[in-house]
């Protein structure tokens, strides 16, 4: 496994040099652990209804999803009902998918579940990066449909520290000889946090930069 600063020398000579390269890497929101739960549940939401869909088509509907969710409000998404769903599901200003629909429920339920430990901002936002794979587990197995590259790209998109294991920084990991193939297993996903927990300590970067970084590489 090359040092990390043997791949971003390889991703600034492909994008032009180190300050063409600083220009494409993203962020996180240093105030992510304030952000309300209401965006947290809006930012799942969307992550959701864009996966196997057209991003854009849910993109320009979203003022429709916004407003016939209230917002998002947390305890009101909670306490939906059969009749609210029949509303939902004949308004024509978002996507009237049942299933991912009721994610909205489900996810509400999730984020309230949450305040007792501080609450989604404290708990999701301030989990440790060097377990972003606990992260990503614990949202997979208490909320609704959060598991895979949908969890990953709804906590980037949040300003959380994340990584997104795209094809071209799962072909990087690979090259690396840190995975053989797109990583489902546990296992994988402890070599996975392990690579980039050894990145993040060569760098003093956290886990976007370096996903970012590593796409670039190809």
């Amino acid at each position: 496994m090359r040092h990390f600063d043997e791949l971003y020398a390889i991703a600034a000579d492909r994008k032009g040099g180190p300050d063409a390269l600083e220009d494409l890497i993203p962020r996180p929101d240093p105030n992510v652990t304030a952000l309300p739960e209401d965006r947290w549940l809006s930012l799942f939401t969307k992550g959701i209804f864009q996966a196997g869909f057209n991003w854009k088509v849910i993109e320009n509907k979203w003022d429709g999803f916004e407003e016939a969710f209230h917002g998002f409000d947390v305890d009101r998404c909670a306490f939906m009902h059969d009749e609210d769903m029949d509303r939902l599901m004949a308004n024509t200003a978002i996507v009237r998918n049942g299933p991912k629909i009721r994610t909205v429920i489900d996810n509400a339920h999730f984020l309230q579940s949450l305040r007792e430990q501080g609450g989604a901002g404290q708990v999701i936002g301030g989990w440790p990066s060097t377990d972003f794979i606990g992260l990503l587990e614990m949202m997979k197995k208490n909320g609704s449909r959060l598991g895979g590259m949908t969890g990953q790209y709804a906590l980037r998109f949040a300003g959380r520290d994340a990584f997104i294991l795209s094809r071209d920084v799962t072909a990087r990991l690979i090259a690396e000889g840190v995975i053989d193939k797109q990583p489902t297993s546990k296992t994988a996903m402890k070599s996975v946090q392990a690579a980039f927990n050894t990145w993040m300590f060569q760098s003093g970067r956290g886990l976007t930069e370096i996903s970012r970084v590593l796409a670039f590489t190809l």
